[in-house]
């Protein structure tokens, strides 16, 4: 069932496999952007500090970049128990797989990189109603997972946030495409910048958007 608007994920989904082991939820950002790798993030949430998360802690799509930013400072707090790992698929490997296999691919080194740290996850929680193959652990897909599953709500953040980072950092290389602000997003800046300056090795050729321009760069050069 959806959550309803305007209430905050619970731990009610941990719960109830935490007798089994560590409880994870995993999320993903960046499936949509033209530009850029797909990243997932993996979070574990001490139970006995659950009642200690940030204030606000939901979905990263229903914060502000102020909010985000607060809520994952007090998440990576060197005194907090809270583990987490995020992981990337480049725009090759996108190209390469296809943007779903990528995201898949991105969750699976999530998972891999979290359990170093607190052993094998006796469940992971993932965002959505796919599951991705050869995760090695069980695995429950929640559809809405973001405004339902406080682990998911985490990763949903650290995943977001990570991104944007990468972004800003690739937009100081190419400030062209409004990187900093659209996080590789089809915006019409973008969409103007590829016009004028062309592609870079960032921009997933695989995304129709991308596929004219290179087309339509192919026939005038021809």
């Amino acid at each position: 069932m959806p959550a309803k608007v305007g209430y905050f994920p619970d731990f009610s989904f941990e719960t109830a496999y935490s007798d089994r082991g560590p409880v994870i939820g995993v999320d993903e950002a960046g499936r949509g952007p033209w530009a850029g790798p797909v990243t997932a993030a993996a979070f574990w949430i001490d139970p006995e500090k659950k009642d200690h998360l940030p204030q606000g802690l939901t979905d990263s799509k229903k914060l502000s970049a102020k909010s985000r930013s607060l809520i994952e400072t007090e998440l990576t707090h060197p005194s907090t128990p809270h583990r987490f790992a995020v992981a990337h698929a480049s725009a090759a490997e996108i190209d390469q797989c296809g943007i779903l296999t990528a995201t898949f691919l991105a969750m699976r080194r999530a998972i891999e990189a979290l359990a170093c740290s607190t052993g094998q996850p006796a469940m992971a929680l993932i965002d959505g109603n796919l599951l991705p193959p050869d995760i090695p652990c069980p695995c429950k897909a929640v559809i809405r997972g973001d405004g339902r599953v406080l682990s998911i709500a985490a990763a949903s953040i650290m995943a977001k946030q990570e991104r944007d980072r990468i972004m800003s950092a690739l937009h100081e290389d190419h400030p062209y495409y409004g990187w900093l602000t659209n996080a590789g997003y089809g915006t019409k800046a973008h969409r103007d910048a590829i016009a004028t300056h062309g592609i870079t090795q960032h921009h997933r050729r695989s995304f129709a958007p991308i596929k004219t321009y290179l087309a339509q760069a192919s026939q005038s050069n021809a």
